[in-house]
C-alpha cells in the first residue's frame, strides 16, 4: 500500500471519525460515558490533547493504541484515579473526579495487574468483594459466568496466571455494575480461556452492561468491540464501528505469472476479477496464488499508528 494512499486513507477515516461523533452526541440515545476535549499534563508533558468520545449505554466500546499513547491516562481519569487537567468528562452521569460512592457501586474495573489475598479460597474472595456492594450479583453464580467453576474452593496462590485473571473478571462483576473497566483482560490467557473470557463480555451486552474494553489484541477489539477509537500521541486519530474502519481500504489483488507476484489495488474487484480471469483462460493460463484481501484493523491500527 503507498504512502500517499495511506495518507488519503487515514484523512478519510479521521472525517468518519468526527462525522460519527457529532452524531452521537447530537442523537437521542443516552450516554454511559461523554468525553469532551479531555487534557492531562505532567509539567511539560501533555499525555492527553484534546480527546474527545462518547460510549452508548450497553456498548462495547474498544480504545485503542501504543504504549505511551494516552489511553490508560485516559482510562484512568474515566474511573476516578486521576484528576484531568481540563475538559468535561461524564461517565454515568457523574464527575468521576469527585469520587462519589454512588458512583463507584456502579462501575466494575478489571485492571492490567491485580492481586488478592493468596490464602483465601475463590469463593471466600468473591464473597467478600460482594458484602461492599448494595446489591451484588449471587457469588456462584459470578464464579460460574467466568468460567471458574471447578475452582471454588481452591487458594488463590494455586490459581495459575489466566485463572487469576478470571478472578479479576469475577471480582469487577459482583457488584452487578452498569458499566465495567477492562484494561487488557486476557493479558496471560491461553487461547481457550480468552475465547471464553470474550463470551463473558459478550454475555455482559447481552445483558445491557457498558463496557470499555483496552487491549493490544486486535483480534479481540475487531471481535467484541461496537465501536473503537484509535489513540496516537494523546489524540483519537481514528473512530468508528471496526468494519467501517476496514471498509475504508481498498481492496489488493494479487496472483504469480511466471514467476513473479503481480499486485492491483481497486475500489470494487468484481469487474478486474472478471478481466483477469477472461484474459487468463484466453490465453490458457492459471492464475496461480490468486488472493482477494482487505485490511484488517491491524492494518488500519498500525497505518495509524507508525
Amino acid at each position: 500500500m503507498g504512502s500517499s494512499h495511506g495518507r488519503s486513507r487515514t484523512r478519510a477515516l479521521r472525517h468518519g471519525a468526527a462525522g460519527h461523533r457529532l452524531g452521537t452526541l447530537s442523537g437521542v440515545t443516552e450516554l454511559a460515558i461523554d468525553v469532551r476535549d479531555l487534557h492531562k499534563s505532567y509539567g511539560d508533558v501533555h499525555a492527553v490533547r484534546g480527546i474527545s468520545f462518547s460510549v452508548r449505554r450497553g456498548e462495547v466500546f474498544g480504545l485503542l493504541g501504543p504504549n505511551g499513547a494516552g489511553k490508560t491516562t485516559t482510562v484512568e481519569i474515566l474511573e476516578g484515579f486521576r484528576r484531568r487537567t481540563s475538559g468535561e468528562v461524564s461517565v454515568l452521569g457523574h464527575d468521576p473526579a469527585r469520587r462519589d460512592p454512588s458512583f463507584q457501586a456502579r462501575v466494575g474495573i478489571v485492571l492490567q495487574s491485580a492481586g488478592f489475598y493468596r490464602h483465601v479460597t475463590v469463593r471466600e474472595a468473591v464473597e467478600h468483594f460482594a458484602s461492599a456492594y448494595p446489591k451484588p450479583r449471587d457469588p456462584d453464580e459470578t464464579i460460574d459466568l467466568v468460567g471458574l467453576t471447578g475452582k471454588r474452593d481452591a487458594r488463590v496462590r494455586q490459581l495459575s496466571g489466566g485463572q487469576q485473571r478470571r478472578l479479576d473478571l469475577a471480582l469487577a462483576l459482583i457488584g452487578d455494575p452498569e458499566l465495567v473497566f477492562l484494561d487488557e483482560p486476557t493479558t496471560g490467557f491461553d487461547p481457550a480461556a480468552r475465547r471464553t473470557a470474550w463470551e463473558v463480555v459478550r454475555t455482559l451486552r447481552d445483558l445491557g452492561k457498558t463496557v470499555l474494553l483496552t487491549t493490544h489484541y486486535l483480534d479481540e477489539a475487531n471481535a467484541l468491540s461496537d465501536r473503537v477509537a484509535i489513540v496516537k500521541d494523546g489524540r483519537i486519530v481514528a473512530e468508528g464501528p471496526p468494519a467501517e474502519l476496514q471498509g475504508s481500504g481498498r481492496y489488493t489483488v494479487s496472483y504469480d505469472v511466471g514467476g513473479r507476484r503481480v499486485v492491483h489495488e481497486t475500489d470494487d474487484p468484481t469487474d478486474l476479477l472478471y478481466r483477469l480471469t477472461s484474459d487468463a483462460i484466453a490465453r490458457g493460463e492459471r492464475l496461480e496464488g490468486l488472493t482477494v484481501t482487505r485490511p484488517t484493523l491491524e492494518d488500519v491500527y498500525l497505518e495509524l499508528t507508525e
